[in-house]
């Protein structure tokens, strides 16, 4: 009874993943069977658990990395009952490869800012802005233009989350303006990391594919600042015109912080050599990088002794009692401790959105999706709907299935998809990862429908940036990348 009931079993299972359809190539087309729709709603539950991430307190890395895991064993499993075994290994280690190169110069780029962070360059900002005693309208603006010019450098989480801190610290509580300038600043950041290949993971996936061009980003500049700005101007007339009191915090930054600043801004330049120049990938100049901070790090621990004991004279001279406990206290800079503190949870989500895309891809639903949305549709408008749909479900996975769709469109609508997925997310705070982010660290005071409540104003300026951007580079839609 038991053998009859295994061999029952594995021929339900055979029935669930056969099939005999093929695509090009002799590559299974599954996208009608009962293996595709089940992968379908494999990766529905697992974006749903992804969504729910601030209610369901589940790091959204858990769902997709196993979700990723049953797709593709799935479809392993449904070509081997075909008898065509090992034919999707090839397609594994290509989208496994596509995650590698972005892992690494990830990786690198967060270890720098941990680092620059870690020298307290981030707290003196802070403290600095602080001290002035800004009115609130002010630190409205102030913090949202800081927010759109870091983040293409700094990318728009790690500078959404220190605006944030500082609007926190200064309003005294104040729920309603603290909401406000939350949604400011996820705007700005959003739309900062728009317009630059570091800004966000989107726009480093799609300048990593070579599809747009290093300096090619910075047309983009003006349809990101409008998409700031216009509902910035109509959220400052709601802000009340008085001024917080002036909080005094010292801050004195660590040795080494402007030299950091100076090797990440070489990093930089040097991916963008090995890129541009070289046609190499730009991740071999990012982990070119990482060696200039490795250095850089022995260095400082090389000479910490000598400089504490050049400290301690000079804090002793003035009788310093502050600054000799606080010189008792410092640790050597060590590179790995930055490493480790990288967003390791951003890191493995990407994994199991990649693998998750890739394989629905491989199955062939990108291909209708494809289909429907760029032989159906005029790109323009397909383009600004992925943007939309960017709010609800994160920009990476709509980025990666537009770059692996590859549809072919013109130059200006690349840039456009790469406008419209960066800034579509600012329409719900769950949209980015800078909102979900803001929703944790401003608890009760920035909510979703804190957000929600301003979506028509925000969506207004998402519709100017995206004329602005069909007007200003009108000559980029009649050619093809």
């Amino acid at each position: 009874m038991q053998r009859k009931l295994c061999l029952l079993t594995l021929g339900g299972l055979a029935a669930l993943f056969s099939t005999s359809v093929f695509a090009a190539g002799g590559q299974l087309d599954l996208t009608g069977t009962s293996v595709g729709i089940f992968a379908v709603v494999i990766f529905v539950i697992a974006y749903l658990l992804v969504m729910g991430e601030e209610y369901l307190h589940l790091r959204k890395s858990k769902p997709v990395l196993i979700a990723a895991g049953i797709i593709w064993v799935s479809i392993g499993w449904t070509y081997m009952v075909n008898g065509i075994p090992g034919v999707t290994e090839a397609s594994f280690r290509h989208n496994l490869l596509e995650y590698s190169e972005l892992l690494l110069f990830l990786l690198v780029a967060m270890t720098y800012i941990n680092a620059m962070e870690e020298r307290r360059l981030f707290d003196a900002l802070r403290a600095w802005m602080i001290r002035k005693g800004f009115s609130y309208k002010s630190l409205f603006w102030l913090t949202g233009l800081l927010a759109f010019f870091i983040s293409p450098i700094a990318d728009n989480l790690t500078t959404a989350l220190l605006m944030c801190a500082v609007v926190v610290k200064v309003a005294e509580g104040d729920k309603r303006f603290i909401n406000l300038c939350c949604i400011n600043i996820v705007i700005a950041a959003n739309a900062g990391g728009a317009f630059s290949p570091f800004g966000d993971i989107t726009t480093l996936m799609v300048w990593q594919a070579g599809i747009v061009k290093f300096n090619e980003f910075f047309i983009l500049f003006i349809p990101a600042l409008l998409n700031y700005l216009v509902p910035a101007a109509v959220m400052h007339f709601f802000i009340e015109n008085r001024k917080p009191a002036a909080l005094y915090e010292e801050v004195e930054v660590k040795r080494g912080a402007i030299r950091i600043v100076l090797l990440f801004l070489l990093t930089i330049a040097t991916a963008v050599t090995c890129h541009s120049l070289l046609h190499l990938p730009p991740v071999l100049g990012m982990m070119t990088g990482l060696g200039y901070l490795q250095f850089f790090g022995y260095y400082l621990r090389r000479t910490l002794p000598g400089s504490l004991a050049r400290k301690r004279v000079m804090a002793e001279k003035r009788g310093d009692e502050e600054a000799l406990k606080r010189l008792g206290s410092v640790v050597p800079f060590d590179v790995f401790n930055r490493v480790a503190r990288a967003e390791w949870d951003t890191l493995l989500f990407f994994y199991g959105v990649v693998m998750c895309v890739g394989g629905l891809g491989y199955m062939g639903y990108l291909a209708l999706v494809s289909e429907l949305l760029y032989t159906g549709w005029d790109a323009v408008y397909a383009n600004v709907a992925l943007g939309v749909i960017s709010a609800v479900v994160d920009n990476i996975p709509v980025m990666f299935a537009v770059l692996t769709m590859e549809p072919e469109m013109s130059h200006g609508n690349w840039l456009l998809i790469t406008l419209t997925a960066g800034v579509g997310g600012s329409l719900l705070s769950i949209g980015s990862a800078a909102g979900v982010a803001l929703m944790g660290q401003a608890r009760g005071m920035y909510t979703f429908f804190g957000h929600l409540k301003w979506a028509p104003v925000i969506f207004l300026g998402y519709v100017v940036s995206i004329l602005a951007h069909l007007w200003l580079n009108a000559d980029s839609f009649n050619v093809f990348g």
